[in-house]
Parts: structure tokens; C-alpha cells; sequence
């Protein structure tokens, strides 16, 4: 039997507001890296600060992640945590205003990190890199513009504000979702333009932005003149294109394996650990299960845990030798303000007055 091998490449959830034993369970499993949570996690900054010193204090490094863009997509939104602008809004700041837009931005990043930081996250996953073309609705307001040069200079606006409060950053969704009117979440939209064109718009904010992300999510999108397997799957796009051609040396993480989409493989119906080894060995460093804790009593968490340890024991699964210390990486390497610092703090208050 193949020794086992030392990577942590499971991002999960969990269901409620505390942990229960079968969740501490699982978190203390060694494949596990990380750790997303949703609004039904937040029901106010005490109990927050309280759950994610409980998951530090079973595994201090695990990454504790949430999606918390701005706009639509932010999870916590009340007591305190301040109501952060959709990207779109700095783009239209930046057709009036181009050096407001940028300093908006960074007072953005910085907002989003600090207050997230107070409470214990780590990390959140943004910015948004696809541009606005108008067609996809999953996209639509979180998107920064339609010009990648415009989406690319307040993304790295934004990115330094986050860096300011200690956090990294992840670009989304490589190589561009938003020139596709289907929702991945549901079915896996196909972008028929050719490597040219994409590689000439959409991926160019990836292009150059690639030395300042710390980590990149592919498009759970097929585009069939590259490869006939959605990006998220694919080795040619992470490997060939993100890897070599455009010289990305962060994280990969795929996109939420738990997508009706994402267990779909050449037309064909995947389990959970089919899906996640398709993810790793076209060279995603992380894999997402999200929404599953609560479904089954997290069957398909368990399911996922127990089918990729069988699959490292067997060798069908050998991680990059750069996997973990990437995860790592993404980690805060500063101590957090605490709420009550944050809330005297100068350049925080200057912040959340650009952002009013």
C-alpha cells in the first residue's frame, strides 16, 4: 500500500451556527485544508468570533474562508459588518473618476478583510475578474467592467486594500464567465470563441495580475476549441495555459464541487471523489464541497474524505509537491485588530467614509 501522502486539499462546510461532533470530526481529518462559511453561519459577530475560535482550536491551520465579494454576494451583513458596493459600482465610479474609483477599491479590500479578520476569518474569495459583457446573469453586478485593463487596475486596487488588513486574494472565475449566459451552479455553460479571442479579453486580467493573486478559481465552463472538459478539469487550462503560458504560481482551487454541474464529466454523471480527482489531477491545489453538511448528515462530505484517501493509498492520486505550501500561504501572517481596535482604528474610519 502507497504511504500516504501529507495534503490537505478539502475545503468543506458545515451546517449551523456551532459544530457538532460528526463536523469536529471531520475537521480534524487530515485531508481537510480548509473550511467555507454561508449566512445560515452568521447570526451575529459574537457567535461568529466564538465558531471560528472553536475550528482554530481543533485545527490552527485550517483556512477559514467565505464568499464576500460585495453587493449580492456578501454573507454577513448585520451587526456592524458594513453593506460593501457591488464591483460594478467602481466601474461606473471609474468612468467619472478613474483615481476615486481605484482609492474606493482599496478602501473596499481593506473593509471587507479587517472586518472579516476581526471575527476570525482568513480569507474571502475575490475579486471577480470576469468582464461585464452583459450576458450572464450568475455574473452581472459583481463584475468590475466590460474593459479587462479597467477590471484588471481596480481589481489590484481592491487586492491591495485586502493585503493591507493581512489577507490574500483569489481572481474568478479563470479564464472568464462572463461572456456565457448559463448558470454553472445548474448546468455547465459552453463559450464557443476560440483560445485567441479568449487568451485577447477575458483572460487577460489573470494575464496581468498574475504575479499579485495569491490564488485563482477556474470557470466551471466548457470552451470547446481548447478542450472538451470544463476549465476546472482541465489540465490543458490549468496546466498548460495558467501554469505555463501565463506563469501563475498561487493556489488553484476549484470551483464548488457540489454544483449540479460539476459532476458532469464528458456528458456523463461523476460521484463527489470522481470529481475531486478530476479537479486535482488536471492540477487544482483545492478542492470546495460546499452546502453537503447539512444534506444526509454530510454523506457526501464523508463520501469525498474516505474515496480520496483510498485514492492516495492506491496511487491514483499524487499531490503536486507545492500543494500544501501553497494552502499555507494563503493563511493571515499578521494578528487581526480586534473588533473594538478596528472600530478606533484611522485608516479603517477613513476607509468606511470613501465607502459611504
Amino acid at each position: 500500500m502507497k504511504e500516504f501522502t501529507a495534503h490537505a486539499p478539502v475545503v468543506l462546510d458545515v451546517a449551523g451556527l456551532a459544530l457538532d461532533a460528526q463536523e469536529r470530526r471531520r475537521l480534524s481529518h487530515p485531508l481537510v485544508g480548509g473550511l467555507i462559511l454561508f449566512a445560515r453561519n452568521f447570526e451575529s459577530r459574537q457567535q461568529l468570533v466564538a465558531l471560528t475560535a472553536e475550528i482554530k482550536e481543533i485545527r490552527p491551520d485550517v483556512l477559514i474562508a467565505v464568499d464576500h465579494e460585495g453587493g449580492r454576494v456578501q454573507r454577513f451583513r448585520t451587526d456592524g459588518f458594513t453593506h460593501l458596493p457591488p464591483m460594478r459600482s467602481l466601474g461606473e465610479l471609474w468612468m467619472q473618476d478613474a483615481m476615486r474609483a481605484t482609492d474606493a477599491a482599496t478602501a473596499t479590500g481593506f473593509v471587507l478583510a479587517s472586518e472579516l479578520r476581526a471575527c476570525g476569518v482568513d480569507y474571502s474569495f475575490t475579486p471577480v475578474l470576469d468582464l461585464d459583457h452583459g450576458a450572464s446573469a450568475v455574473i452581472g453586478e459583481r463584475s468590475f467592467h466590460r474593459d479587462p485593463r479597467v477590471v484588471s487596475l481596480l481589481a489590484k486596487s481592491l487586492m491591495q486594500g485586502l493585503l493591507l488588513a493581512g489577507m490574500s486574494s483569489c481572481g474568478k472565475h479563470f479564464p472568464g464567465h462572463g461572456f456565457v449566459e448559463a448558470d454553472s451552479h445548474v448546468a455547465i455553460p459552453v463559450d464557443k470563441r476560440s483560445l485567441k479571442a479568449i487568451l485577447a479579453e477575458d483572460a487577460k486580467p489573470f494575464e496581468w495580475l498574475s504575479l499579485s493573486l495569491s490564488a485563482v478559481m477556474p470557470a466551471h465552463v466548457i470552451y470547446p476549441k481548447v478542450d472538451a472538459r470544463p476549465a476546472g478539469f482541465s489540465r490543458r487550462w490549468l496546466h498548460e495555459i495558467l501554469r505555463e503560458r501565463l506563469r501563475f504560481g498561487g493556489a488553484i482551487f476549484s470551483d464548488d464541487l457540489g454544483m449540479a454541474g460539476a459532476r458532469m464529466l464528458e456528458g456523463q454523471p461523476i460521484g463527489y471523489t470522481e470529481a475531486a480527482l478530476t479537479a486535482l489531477n488536471a492540477g487544482c491545489d483545492l478542492v470546495l464541497l460546499c452546502n453537503q453538511s447539512n444534506v444526509e448528515q454530510g454523506r457526501a462530505i464523508d463520501e469525498l474524505l474516505d474515496g480520496l484517501t483510498a485514492a492516495a493509498q492506491r496511487g491514483d492520486w499524487t499531490p503536486e509537491p507545492d500543494s500544501e505550501s501553497r494552502r499555507l500561504d494563503l493563511l493571515p501572517q499578521t494578528v487581526p485588530l480586534t473588533w473594538d481596535e478596528l472600530m478606533r482604528n484611522p485608516r479603517y474610519l477613513a476607509a468606511v467614509e470613501r465607502l459611504a
